[in-house]
C-alpha cells in the first residue's frame, strides 16, 4: 500500500468514526428529547444520517439525536412513523415526523411546524445567509 493510499485509508476511517460519534450535548433518549422541538433519529453505520446530521452540525438550529440502536423506545417510534421499517434519519418538528428528509425540507418544516424555534428575523436558527 503505498503512503498516500493509507492517509487516504485513515483519513476515511476517522471521518466515519467522527460523524457517527453523538454530538456533546444534543444525544439524548426518547423519554428525555424535546418532543416540542426538533428530534433527529439515527443509527451509526447509516450514510444518510451522517449526511444530514454533518450539514445540521454547520447551522445554528438547536435539536436533540436519538440513537435508535440505543433507545428501543425511540427504534419503536421510527417503526411506528416509517411503515414498520428502521428507516433514518428520522426527524421530528414539533412532534411532526419527516423521514428521511433534506436539510432544505427539515428547515421548511421549522417554518411551518415548528415558528418558536424561529430566530428573531424570522427564519429558522439554522438558516445562514
Amino acid at each position: 500500500m503505498s503512503p498516500a493510499s493509507f492517509v487516504l485509508l485513515v483519513l476515511v476511517v476517522v471521518l466515519f468514526v467522527v460523524t457517527n460519534l453523538p454530538r456533546r450535548g444534543r444525544a439524548t433518549s426518547y423519554e428525555n428529547a424535546d418532543h416540542g422541538g426538533v428530534v433527529v433519529y439515527w443509527r451509526p453505520g447509516c450514510t444518510y444520517c451522517m449526511r444530514l446530521r454533518t450539514r445540521l452540525r454547520f447551522t445554528r438550529l438547536r435539536y436533540s439525536e436519538v440513537n435508535i440502536w440505543r433507545d428501543p423506545q425511540a427504534a419503536a417510534f421510527v417503526r411506528s412513523v416509517a411503515d414498520g421499517n428502521e428507516t433514518v434519519p428520522t426527524v421530528t418538528v414539533a412532534g411532526k415526523a419527516m423521514v428521511n428528509p433534506s436539510k432544505a425540507r427539515l428547515l421548511e418544516a421549522v417554518r411551518t411546524h415548528g415558528p418558536h424555534l424561529a430566530s428573531g428575523d424570522g427564519r429558522p436558527a439554522g438558516e445562514r445567509d
